[in-house]
């Protein structure tokens, strides 16, 4: 073995063991919640569905006992209800199982609704069904119960008595509240009230009710007229299918109002100012609609939003330095080219300076960068957004928040200081969804003043030892710095930047390794495996991680927007990083260009809640916060731009009704994340890390984990927090680009900033 090499890594086999118990543990325990509250999910969901139907068929099979024409007929309807009332006890008894369950396991605002507003609606009703109809059906069944000669029609002929018997309220509204009950619970599940507030299920709660005793009220009619009669005589066929066809007319013109209502009602304004919104100023307090936060403006020069003689300050304001010779320029022109991945496909592609990705801007630590956008040919325009990089306010890059879009012919200069050591990318936020997955997008990497070289361990080492400083190796190797951005293109499928194939590289045993990885796609949560040696993860989302552990049979999975260094030293055989879990796609590394992909083991995930050593922290869990604010991602069926689809929620709204966290520079905030959805969100901050405290009520043991695009899975709830020092109106949302372009986006607001830009159809500004 390469001294180097062997010097750092001298792992044994029990504590490879130890590392990779470890890590199977913490693995599972990261996974265990996601699965059990997915699960959950839609167990619910299929009960409820299940329950709707069958108590709707069970409720018309009640109604129409009536239309028994004998004795034998109205014997075997009423034992085959009998069934169904054990049919329907199942799922009802299982959705109250499933509400409890989650009672146990999960925080309220998991089960508030599903205990108190889910579980009422379907036992209660399965509970009359046992209570008032089972006693009914069993004396009907008895009252029919002859067992005459069919063919004798005196005999099994039935008088009006028993027919009232089967026409009261008592045994047939039951199992008809019972279907309004399941399909009441089934839009309670669909559009949850979240927030949770009693006054939030009032209306659909007054509905049921008032459909429950319409029902009673029109079967004790019924019943009440059969009464009267001495002889009941059928209704032809012909009678009751008219009646139903009324019915099931008068219920779908109410449908259609409701459908064309909602749909204009929610076509957005073709001008609207990005501060709109309702302001939360945290620890529960919020204001009414704000409609735009600027317009609160001055009185006498008073900020009427926060009561003090503050001048408010537009974005425009909070540039970078706008003066001094720039340390690094760049020019990206945005522009349509037709570009060929390794394989030989081609991809149309939007570029910036005619690749895919876009030209990597590399640049030092404190540099003063300048860079000029021009927009050559792309009619929806662009910008350049910094992820993860916490620039100045105006350079933010987010049309329609901070700039106007850059259109065809147009150019826009951003200026800032690299403040921050690591691993980011830049993509255009003007039509983030079609932008970024058709190419406008790159690498940035913000290196440190001084190159990072390492001495030989085995150089340290000695030195360690006492050994003579003449015995220590002068020589310092350089580290091998790759970058690995992982894309799907249209119609070519998942990439390593334009490479589609396997990307081979020779590297020399004892080379320390970095790799930056970049996950760009929309709605992919990528998977990454380093099979072929130990590695550490060396920084998260641009920050490096504090005396990281040593890492086998891990793999990464890295969400939309997020990024991971990874570090190792080459060992003197074959290296190959997996994307996707696949052979055919990922970077073979070699210490001589031979050998062959090896064979990638089963893993399990690497969790960074455990993982590393505790350092000091500006703040901890402990802290004393200004400011604390929910945010709950959610699902709902609704209607949004006047199109009705599967709407993905903030607080139970989509933009612009979503609502706006209001902070003063210097809060220390703290947002607890709850998603009770069934997808997951990468929730991206701008201008912000924020650093992670616990996930699932677990606190974090391990390194200082700071995110600025935090993966949150069904069932997750993140408590972070973060200081208010970059003032702005910062966006904050899911990366998942067809989730925010969705409405699944909000806005972080300094009090006392105002931003002249405006979104909408009637201008060119559309940053999701």
């Amino acid at each position: 073995m390469h001294p180097q090499l062997k010097s750092r890594c001298p792992l044994s086999l029990k504590t490879v063991c130890s590392v990779r118990h470890r890590s199977y543990n913490e693995g599972i325990d990261f996974l265990g919640g996601f699965i059990l509250y997915t699960v959950f999910v839609q167990i619910e969901l299929v009960l409820l569905l299940f329950l709707c139907i069958f108590s709707w068929i069970a409720g018309v099979k009640a109604s129409r006992l009536l239309y028994s024409r004998n004795r034998e007929r109205m014997h075997r309807k009423a034992s085959k209800l009998l069934f169904w009332s054990w049919f329907l006890a199942v799922p009802a008894a299982a959705i109250g199982g499933v509400a409890f369950w989650m009672q146990q396991s999960f925080d309220p605002l998991f089960w508030q609704d599903r205990l108190f507003i889910h579980a009422p609606l379907v036992l209660l009703p399965i509970a009359g069904i046992w209570l008032m109809a089972v006693p009914k059906l069993w004396k009907l069944r008895k009252m029919t119960g002859s067992q005459a000669d069919p063919a004798d029609i005196e005999a099994s002929s039935l008088d009006a008595s028993v027919y009232q018997k089967a026409a009261e309220p008592g045994l047939v509204v039951p199992f008809q509240i019972m279907a309004l009950g399941a399909l009441t619970a089934l839009y309670f599940a669909l559009v949850p009230p979240i927030p949770f507030q009693w006054i939030a299920i009032a209306v659909p709660a007054a509905l049921f009710l008032a459909a429950s005793a319409g029902l009673w009220w029109r079967h004790a009619l019924r019943c009440k007229q059969i009464g009267k009669l001495e002889v009941y005589t059928v209704p032809a066929l012909w009678k009751r299918a008219l009646t139903m066809t009324g019915v099931l007319a008068v219920c779908a013109a109410a449908i259609a109002f409701l459908i064309d209502y909602g749909m204009k009602n929610s076509h957005l304004p073709a001008e609207l100012n990005m501060a709109s919104g309702v302001a939360e100023y945290g620890n529960g307090t919020s204001t009414a609609d704000m409609s735009t936060h600027q317009h609160h403006m001055s009185v006498g020069g008073m900020n009427t939003t926060t009561g003090s003689k503050a001048k408010l300050v537009s974005v425009t304001d909070l540039t970078g330095p706008r003066t001094g010779t720039p340390d690094r320029q760049f020019t990206l022109t945005a522009q349509k080219q037709t570009v060929q991945l390794s394989s030989g496909k081609m991809v149309d592609a939007w570029t910036y300076n005619g690749q895919i990705p876009g030209t990597e801007l590399r640049m030092k630590e404190g540099e003063l960068v300048e860079v000029t956008l021009v927009n050559q040919d792309i009619e929806q325009g662009v910008t350049l957004h910094w992820h993860g990089l916490d620039v100045p306010n105006a350079e933010d890059g987010v049309a329609g928040a901070t700039q106007n879009a850059v259109m065809p012919g147009e150019t826009y200069t951003y200026r800032f200081r690299a403040e921050q050591v690591g691993t980011f990318w830049y993509h255009s936020h003007q039509v983030s969804q079609e932008a970024v997955n058709k190419g406008l997008f790159g690498a940035l990497i913000v290196e440190p003043k001084e190159p990072k070289v390492s001495a030989p361990v085995q150089a340290e080492r000695q030195a360690e030892q006492g050994q003579p400083a003449q015995s220590v190796q002068p020589a310092r190797l350089q580290e091998k710095d790759i970058t690995v951005l992982t894309h799907v293109w249209k119609n070519a499928g998942f990439a390593l930047g334009a490479s589609d194939t396997v990307e081979r590289m020779t590297i020399a045993p004892g080379t320390p390794v970095r790799m930056r990885l970049i996950n760009t796609d929309d709605w992919v949560t990528q998977k990454y495996t380093l099979v072929g040696t130990h590695f550490e993860v060396a920084a998260i989302d641009g920050t490096s991680l504090n005396k990281p552990d040593v890492l086998a049979n891990t793999h990464l999975e890295l969400t939309t927007g997020g990024r991971y260094d990874i570090t190792f030293v080459m060992p003197e055989h074959p290296v190959f990083l997996s994307v996707g879990g696949k052979q055919d796609l990922g970077v073979f590394m070699t210490p001589d260009g031979q050998g062959d992909i090896p064979v990638i083991p089963a893993t399990v995930p690497f969790n960074a809640l455990h993982y590393g050593q505790k350092a000091a922290t500006p703040f901890d869990e402990n802290s004393k916060f200004t400011r604390e604010f929910t945010m709950i991602l959610d699902n709902k069926l609704g209607f949004y731009n006047g199109n009705f689809d599967f709407l993905y929620t903030l607080n139970g709204e989509v933009f612009p009704n979503t609502p706006m966290f209001m902070v003063k520079e210097g809060d220390l905030v703290k947002t607890t994340i709850v998603n009770r959805g069934s997808v997951e969100h990468p929730m991206h901050l701008h201008g912000h890390h924020v650093l992670v405290l616990s996930h699932n009520g677990k606190p974090s043991t391990g390194t200082p984990w700071w995110s600025d695009t935090l993966d949150v899975r069904p069932g997750d709830t993140y408590e972070v927090a973060f200081i208010a020092n970059n003032p702005g109106l910062w966006m904050d949302h899911c990366h998942n680009l067809t989730h925010a372009a969705a409405g699944m986006t909000m806005h972080l607001m300094y009090e006392g900033i105002t931003t002249p830009f405006s979104v909408g159809s009637s201008t060119h500004n559309h940053p999701e």
